[in-house]
């Protein structure tokens, strides 16, 4: 058992930690109080091959696998840099489409992915359904060759920075007359898809969206695959590198923040010229947050592994848990450290407090901890499904 990361992935990881702190959080906040995406920081991780660490060679990318990316989530996150694309565009649709879409598919989406000249954000959730995707509503159809989609999807992430967005709908199975899911690529400029900006209490230069998709045309080679038989695998493909990433995306911000009250604490002094560090009631939270911090990654590198080495089933169980893990410890972290660093810690100036709304949302999306506590219990500990 090797905990140690090889050689190139120890310069990937100060390489991006090098590029993350170079933007750092204060340009991180005042993008998404600008309302803006981070471009330069896309642009620049995509030029400098981060974006694409996942993605084979021969399609522009590095060709490593989903434990690369997750170092760059949490690298860039560790700087105070979260960004949630990186887990909808090279970990979700990238995945998905190098795995089950056609040749022409990869051809013509992943060099743009590898470079972060193009960006596909990725649909499921819907107001109806919640996380029962055995009740989506959008439906796809066929018209001559063509399809035909309409349905409504809710908390789409970064809709207005994409050029497509990848849609799962469900078709009619012409043998048992069942619906079934299924995955296609639509355009951002389709005629039909429409959408509206969803309010959010949380400070990320990505913006969230309802979708509205009312009878969009689509090409019949806009599915994902070679045939409807791709849809399901296709789907559960995404979810796995899904997981890890935000995994690892809320490990680094979990860092970012023990870091920022670590040195605060370390340097104020406030009674008898002792440090504030020094007195257990402030240090030990904080060392208790760091050592979830840390459990947390030894998961998410598990999963990693696990996934990488195509032992899809076990990386289900450990990015659940990572998942589970990262969500609680990010959330601690970041509390831990507003409370240590005091009436600065929620000031815009100390870049904590700015992060609560995010950390908070990572015990909810894209999978609620409660969910992974029911897989978990019935998949792990052989209980009986209860939902």
């Amino acid at each position: 058992m090797n905990f140690d990361l090889t050689p190139e992935q120890d310069q990937l990881r100060e390489a991006v930690r090098a590029l993350g702190r170079r933007y750092g959080h204060r340009y991180f906040v005042e993008k998404a109080r600008a309302g803006e995406p981070t471009t330069e920081l896309w642009h620049e991780a995509g030029r400098l091959g981060y974006l694409g660490v996942n993605i084979p060679t021969e399609y522009g990318g590095g060709g490593g696998g989903i434990t690369e990316l997750a170092l760059v989530c949490e690298e860039l996150a560790a700087a105070g840099c979260p960004l949630l694309l990186l887990v909808v565009s090279p970990a979700i649709a990238a995945t998905v489409i190098n795995r089950h879409g056609t040749e022409e598919q990869r051809k013509r989406h992943l060099p743009g992915l590898a470079d972060g000249s193009q960006k596909i954000v990725f649909a499921i959730t819907e107001p109806e359904a919640g996380s029962n995707f055995h009740r989506l509503g959008t439906v796809a159809r066929r018209d001559g060759d063509d399809w035909l989609l309409s349905g409504r999807k809710c908390y789409i992430s970064g809709v207005d920075e994409a050029q497509h967005v990848l849609v799962v709908a469900r078709t009619e199975d012409a043998a048992s007359g069942k619906l079934k899911p299924t995955l296609f690529l639509v355009p951002t400029d389709a005629a039909g898809l429409t959408w509206s900006k969803l309010d959010m209490e949380i400070v990320s230069p990505e913006h969230q969206f309802l979708l509205y998709l009312d009878d969009v045309r689509l090409p019949a080679d806009a599915l994902i695959g070679e045939s409807l038989e791709a849809g399901l695998p296709a789907l559960f493909a995404g979810l796995n590198p899904e997981r890890i990433t935000v995994a690892a995306m809320g490990a680094g911000t979990g860092r970012y923040a023990i870091e920022r009250a670590a040195e605060y604490t370390a340097t104020r002094k406030v009674w008898g010229g002792r440090t504030i560090g020094s007195h257990q009631g402030v240090s030990h939270p904080l060392a208790h947050a760091s050592v979830q911090v840390e459990l947390a990654r030894l998961m998410i590198q598990k999963a990693a592994a696990l996934y990488d080495a195509g032992r899809d089933l076990e990386a289900g169980v450990a990015g659940n848990m990572a998942k589970y893990a990262a969500g609680e410890a990010a959330a601690l972290a970041v509390d831990t450290a507003v409370q240590a660093l005091g009436g600065a810690g929620m000031t815009t100036e100390y870049g904590v407090a700015t992060l609560l709304g995010a950390v908070r949302a990572g015990r909810i999306a894209p999978v609620s901890r409660e969910m992974i506590l029911n897989f978990i219990a019935q998949h792990v500990l052989g209980q009986d499904k209860s939902y």
